[in-house]
């Protein structure tokens, strides 16, 4: 009998989540082997009606996207390296809420879905450090687990993080004992103090360099969120993205993927698939009001928000040690909008905002980073002005569910560096395929941006006349990506692409002429408070989004950076969409709550940031060129992203 073709699993009706259905005593990882240990790895013309995206039918770019990824899997001959059975790759959903905001505000999300569970909640993260941030959550069980009392029932909880330990050489998925998790590292509750809660914790890492750097959350297979951040206190903007519909069925199966051991209890989700119940969110007269005037019942959007946010100073804020959960999503958005406002007698807009962002130690340490932005008029705060953390989008935004990929990579611990190989994972595939497709523009925000496949495509994507915008961290992991084989930091490879013929294809002699350097525009992050960049190293305003989208209609957003590390080893989830709607509130919010596109551009002589003044380099700035023993800084750094300290 022969192997079956790619497209044979895509067609198939079987899948890890389906088996896991059937019998719950299967570990995942062995439904996997025995159902995608092989497949042909020579193709034949995909046949018609491959995917179902849905009522919404994509474009070109998209379909060939897709099918690039099925095609690329069957050559590398490893059906999972996408981290979801093949009849998941392609789906539709909903997008109802968008978070672009510092790391806390995702998280208090996060803990208000889990406080609303009925049944179960699966929370992926990468770092899990005890931390403010961490209380968020641990809280939020404690208050779970009152509640299911309450119903005379109990909800099943799984955590999945990356802690490296030495037993990950023979088995990569460590159960974690009671003792563990519950020690002053991590400080998840022990079970008498969630005694209605059954919880399982996992630590996954494929050693040497697979790290499990994935981060997403589903709760009852109805809500998914995807987010850029981790589980612990750090300076960063972060973006968070809640998905409802089929997608969800797509991110339960990547739950079992990446669990793979045994699961016990059971999940109990596991036969209520999200295509077969009604989107949340759409289906809650309260997130629905916030859409129209209660007066005039005619349409209103974003300005609402914060009107509402404006009307509710008097709202406690949602804090680590001092709950205050909502009841829905627009509860939410009014508070947490509440806490931008000024509050204080005499405290302008941007000092409640340098307020909010203070959020660290090292950030509240002196009174506070203070803001150095000029204030923005008072007419104009609303609605494209003040900052806006939450963002949800009306139901107009999606007549009908949108087509979604799930383009993720497996993880890799050998540490090898090999293009051809890294190439053939979904993630790359999507990342690549966009950018050669695009017509028109690309626009990518990552903390790193220095993988060695990407950097030609943006060089040649410029040459053919496409507009190219990169917004990144300045010094983001600088002693990091220093390391050999890691490509360099964010202002080495800024002065690359400006200037370095040899991305534009073999023979090349003459670097991008001056019409095509301004097609190219580098950006360093500026915090919303701000008017400079501030580097990483200093811990006081920093970025960790990761979204890249082509022609204002095609995005792709998770966890992945567009650096060595995403591109060649870690695991990745990431979500890829089609719609010019979703597309626009995301670069209007991206816009809107950080100032990198006002003070951020860097220069297109050297790829560096320098002061509009004095024409100097920014404290703690590298530059292009790091010394002899840059080396010995890229150990550090590695040392840091194992302790949790650094960039990841």
């Amino acid at each position: 009998m022969s192997e079956p073709t790619i497209y044979d699993y895509v067609q198939s009706q079987t899948t890890i989540s389906s088996e896991y259905t059937r019998d719950p005593s299967e570990e995942p990882g062995k439904i996997a082997h025995r159902l995608y240990s092989h497949v042909r790895q020579t193709l034949s013309p995909p046949p018609d009606h491959l995917a179902n995206f849905g009522d919404v039918s994509p474009s070109p770019l998209f379909l060939s996207i897709y099918q690039s990824i099925l095609s690329n899997l069957a050559a590398a001959g490893d059906v999972m390296a996408g981290m979801v059975s093949p009849p998941l790759i392609a789906t539709s959903g909903v997008a109802p809420l968008t978070i672009i905001a510092p790391l806390p505000d995702i998280v208090k999300h996060m803990s208000n879905c889990i406080v609303r569970a009925k049944k179960e909640v699966f929370l992926a993260t990468n770092f899990w450090i005890n931390s403010d941030t961490s209380r968020l959550v641990t809280d939020a069980l404690r208050e779970l687990s009152r509640r299911a009392g309450e119903r005379g029932e109990k909800v099943v909880v799984k955590v999945l993080y990356d802690r490296g330990n030495v037993k990950q050489v023979l088995e990569h998925h460590q159960h974690v004992p009671v003792s563990t998790y519950t020690n002053d590292k991590v400080n998840l509750p022990a079970p008498e103090e969630i005694p209605n809660i059954h919880m399982q914790v996992v630590n996954y890492h494929v050693p040497m360099l697979g790290t499990f750097h994935s981060k997403f959350m589903v709760v009852d297979r109805e809500v998914a969120l995807l987010m850029s951040n981790n589980i612990q206190d750090n300076d960063n903007l972060e973006m968070c993205v809640r998905l409802e519909g089929r997608v969800v069925d797509s991110f339960y199966d990547i739950c079992l993927a990446s669990w793979s051991t045994t699961l016990d209890p059971p999940l109990p989700c596991r036969d209520e698939r999200a295509a077969d119940k009604p989107m949340p969110s759409y289906n809650d007269p309260a997130f629905l009001a916030l859409f129209t005037d209660s007066a005039s019942k005619e349409p209103v959007d974003l300005p609402s928000v914060v009107q509402a946010g404006h009307e509710s100073l008097d709202l406690p804020e949602h804090l680590p040690g001092d709950p205050h959960y909502d009841d829905t999503i627009a509860g939410e958005i009014r508070r947490v909008q509440a806490s931008y406002a000024p509050k204080q007698e005499g405290e302008t807009h941007l000092q409640a905002v340098a307020r909010h962002l203070n959020v660290t130690k090292v950030q509240k340490a002196d009174g506070g980073v203070k803001p150095t932005a000029p204030e923005p008029s008072p007419d104009s705060l609303v609605p494209f002005e003040e900052m806006t953390p939450y963002i949800p989008l009306p139901p107009s935004a999606f007549p009908s569910p949108i087509p979604i990929l799930i383009a993720s990579r497996a993880p890799l611990g050998t540490p090898t560096f090999s293009v051809p190989q890294a190439i053939r994972y979904p993630q790359n595939v999507a990342f690549l395929e966009a950018i050669r497709g695009a017509q028109h523009s690309v626009f990518i925000q990552t903390p790193n941006l220095n993988a060695e496949p990407l950097l030609p495509e943006l060089a040649r994507a410029v040459r053919r006349g496409v507009e190219v915008e990169l917004w990144v961290c300045l010094g983001y992991n600088d002693a990091g990506e220093l390391l050999p084989y890691q490509n360099g930091t964010n202002e080495m490879v800024a002065n690359r692409l400006y200037n370095d013929p040899a991305l534009l294809g073999e023979g090349e002699v003459e670097p991008l002429n001056d019409e095509e350097k301004s097609r190219l525009k580098i950006y360093n992050y500026v915090a919303k408070d701000q008017d400079r960049p501030i580097h990483n190293k200093f811990k006081k305003r920093s970025c960790h989004i990761k979204i890249l989208i082509v022609d204002s209609r095609i995005a792709m957003q998770g966890n992945g950076n567009q650096d060595t590390q995403t591109y060649f080893h870690s695991q990745e989830i990431n979500v890829m969409l089609e719609s010019e709607e979703v597309c626009k509130r995301w670069m209007e919010g991206l816009r809107r709550n950080q100032n990198t596109e006002k003070y951020g551009l860097v220069s297109s002589v050297d790829g560096c940031w320098h002061d509009p003044t004095t024409g100097e380099l920014p404290e703690g700035s590298i530059g292009i060129d790091p010394g002899r023993f840059s080396w010995a800084k890229g150990v550090v750094g590695a040392v840091q992203r194992v302790r949790g300290a650094g960039g990841f």
